[in-house]
């Protein structure tokens, strides 16, 4: 009986892995990960295993499509080494309050973040178009929270971005801050919030802790813990 169940077993899975190939690219995990590819868990997991090549192609491809200006920069050693990290300058249309360090993976979560969800989500809830980004900065070689004998921040590796506002064509700018206890901004802001977790390993602001209470935080560690 137990090779019986074993076969059985080995049947429900080549079954599996035969109806994947039938599925559409982006509901396929075997499928390398696309720039089209809509938001989901598939989609996330797919940035999560990204390899290096595969990674540095699609930013490549990105900044082809103008949903990103990044240029690689040299990789640096010491107590927080980085390699393959490339130099964030805009969001296509979406300008920076400044440029930052981001690992690869960070860089091409962020550019199809913005790109699918961001913007329209600020045209959805502010019938306005998101026009620049204001952040508190991505790499800093610290531990989490500045403790001294916890575990290295995702920022000592540029996979994490810290973002504090936004600007609108209208003219208006909302801080994560302020706007996250107004009626009018705080359901766009939830929702952007929310809409991190398709991409990033964890999105985390005002509702997580104190520490959080003025700026999203958006790493690439876990599978979608959003707060």
């Amino acid at each position: 009986m137990k090779g019986k169940s074993v076969i059985v077993w080995l049947i429900i899975i080549g079954a599996g892995v035969a109806g994947y190939r039938h599925l559409p690219s982006y509901y396929n995990p075997f499928v390398p990960l696309r720039l089209s590819d809509p938001p989901g868990k598939i989609t996330q997991f797919k940035l999560r295993k990204l390899e290096a090549a595969q990674c540095a192609a699609l930013l490549v491809e990105a900044n082809q499509q103008g949903l990103i200006t990044a240029q690689p920069v040299a990789d640096s050693k010491g107590t927080c080494p980085l390699t393959n990290a490339v130099r964030v300058r805009d969001f296509g249309p979406v300008k920076l309050s400044s440029s930052f360090l981001a690992s690869c993976p960070l860089a091409l979560s962020s550019a199809l973040f913005v790109q699918q969800q961001a913007r329209p989500l600020t045209q959805q809830f502010m019938a306005s178009e998101l026009v620049r980004i204001e952040h508190l900065g991505s790499y800093a070689c610290r531990n989490i929270y500045h403790r001294e004998n916890a575990r290295l921040s995702e920022h000592a590796t540029a996979d994490a971005l810290d973002i504090s506002g936004f600007r609108l064509a209208n003219g208006q700018q909302v801080s994560v801050l302020r706007g996250w206890k107004v009626e009018k901004t705080q359901p766009w802001l939830q929702a952007m919030l929310s809409a991190s977790c398709n991409y990033y390993g964890n999105g985390l602001g005002p509702n997580y802790n104190a520490a959080h209470a003025n700026h999203f935080h958006l790493g690439m560690r876990g599978y979608g813990l959003c707060r």
